[in-house]
Order: structure tokens, then C-alpha cells, then sequence
């Protein structure tokens, strides 16, 4: 896999969400390829530490941009500053729900915020990075989505909104450009062993969270089947199956998606 990531999607990759989690775990995997890495992330000291670890460990290039990526013009700034760069491999892995909160009690802002970096930013990445990728004749981009996006539940009405957004974008690309020489993976994941999903169990004083996926093993199993899209189910027995609710009524699934849920003080039935 090493040396066939630097030969087909080489010399550069961008990462958006790469300074730690799943989004660290592919860059240090494209970075062991050989490719060189631009690492996007809001936050310049644990940006700037996963960038210095990353070229002391493999000796390849590695450029940092720090970007809000729901800010409106985050995209174009990504672009401007990896304009001299061939970037031939693009991971969108941003876009975290922190808060799992019912809609009308987190404030409306925050919703629109995550719609931004979630579904507009994605977007115009894929349209900004995805044309050069196609007109070259190569490529691959990865958008990171969530099982969230399966169906519609308590407290993820938003998140799952942009998730589901993503999974039906990766996928029309992926039917787009597969002749074209570029590949397109969208990877859902479950829970994942990240420092935001720590923070979100910590909230809620989960201490007993269950099995969760390896963000190294999700970097390199999405890797390794980037060119078998157009859809990745991580962690599951089919990953390249159906939506593991798709025998359920659409009512059915979402109860499921909200199992646990109790409004006002009642579970749902």
C-alpha cells in the first residue's frame, strides 16, 4: 500500500481536520507513502505539534494552514495557500459535533456553523481540489462521513443532516470521475476513538463507552480501499454493503438511530 499511495495520488496530500484523531491518523499514513502533507485545523499549537512530529518520524514536506473551516472564505484561503502545490490526495475529515444537545437547545448559529464547514466547505473543496484531479487524469479524495447519516434521530438532526450530505456527495462523485482517474471514497464511521469524542463522552459523564474503532486502523483500511468506493463501512462485516438499518421501516430506524432517548422523561415507543 505504501508505495502504491506515493505512485498514484503523489507528491502532496491535504488533510482538513488533520491535527489529531482520524484526521492525524491519515496524514501520518500518507506521509509514511512518502507523500508530503498540508495538515488544516483550527487550533496552531496541536496543528504545529502533529506537523513537527509528522517531519521528524518520516522526513517528507509538511504544510500547515490554520483555518476555521466554517468561515466562508476557508476554502478559498486553502486554495490560495496550496496553489503552487500538486495535491493529489484530499481527506475532508472536519466537522465533529462536540455537543449532542436536542435542536432547539443548542443556538441556532452553531447549527449553521456545522452546516458550513460540514456541507459548503466540503463542496467547494471537492469542486476546487477535484478539478485539477480530474483534468490530470488522477487522484482521490476521501469525505469522512458518520452513521449518523443512516437515518434522522434524537439529538443529531444537523449533524446527521451534513453527514448524510456528505455520504450522497462522495458517492455521485465517485460515479462522475471512476473513469475519469480519480478515485472517491466515502468512509463512515462509528464511534471512534478521537479526542472529541472523548470530550463528548466526558460531558455527559460516559465512562463506560464500549468498543471503539482505532483511528490508525481507519486511516489504513480507508487507504488501502480508496479505489474500492463508492461507499467504505468501517468496522463493518459488509463494508461496501448497505446501510446496516436498511431492513427497518424509515420509523424504525429512526427510533433505533435514537434508542436511549428520553423526552420528557419518557422513552419513545
Amino acid at each position: 500500500m505504501v508505495a502504491a499511495l506515493s505512485g498514484k495520488y503523489g507528491p502532496w496530500g491535504v488533510v482538513a481536520g488533520g491535527s489529531d484523531g482520524v484526521g492525524a491518523a491519515f496524514a501520518n499514513k500518507m506521509a509514511a507513502a512518502g507523500i508530503n502533507v498540508v495538515l488544516v485545523a483550527r487550533r496552531v499549537p496541536v496543528l504545529e505539534a502533529s506537523a513537527d512530529g509528522i517531519r521528524a518520524e518520516y522526513g517528507v514536506e509538511v504544510r500547515t494552514v490554520a483555518l476555521d473551516l466554517s468561515a466562508p472564505d476557508a476554502v478559498t484561503k486553502l486554495v490560495d495557500a496550496t496553489a503552487d502545490l500538486e495535491i493529489g490526495l484530499f481527506v475532508y475529515n472536519a466537522g465533529a459535533d462536540d455537543v449532542g444537545l436536542p435542536f432547539l437547545d443548542k443556538d441556532l448559529d452553531a447549527h449553521l456553523s456545522l452546516v458550513r464547514r460540514n456541507c459548503g466547505a466540503v463542496l467547494e473543496a471537492a469542486y476546487r481540489f477535484g478539478a485539477p484531479m480530474v483534468e490530470r487524469g488522477r487522484g482521490g479524495v476521501v469525505l469522512v462521513t458518520s452513521g449518523a447519516a443512516w437515518a434522522g434521530g434524537a439529538t443529531l438532526a444537523t449533524y446527521g443532516a451534513t453527514k448524510a450530505f456528505d455520504l450522497i456527495l462522495a458517492e455521485s462523485l465517485w460515479v462522475e470521475w471512476r473513469d475519469r482517474g480519480v478515485d472517491v471514497l466515502s468512509l463512515v464511521l462509528g464511534r471512534t476513538d478521537t479526542p472529541s469524542l472523548r470530550r463528548t463522552l466526558e460531558a455527559k459523564g460516559d465512562v463506560s463507552p464500549g468498543e471503539l474503532a482505532d483511528p490508525d486502523d481507519v486511516a489504513e483500511t480507508a487507504l488501502a480501499h480508496l479505489a474500492d468506493g463508492p461507499t467504505w463501512i468501517h468496522g463493518s462485516d459488509n463494508p461496501t454493503g448497505p446501510s446496516p438499518l436498511a431492513a427497518l421501516s424509515r420509523r424504525d430506524a429512526v427510533l433505533a438511530m435514537s434508542r436511549g432517548w428520553a423526552p420528557n422523561g419518557h422513552a419513545e415507543n
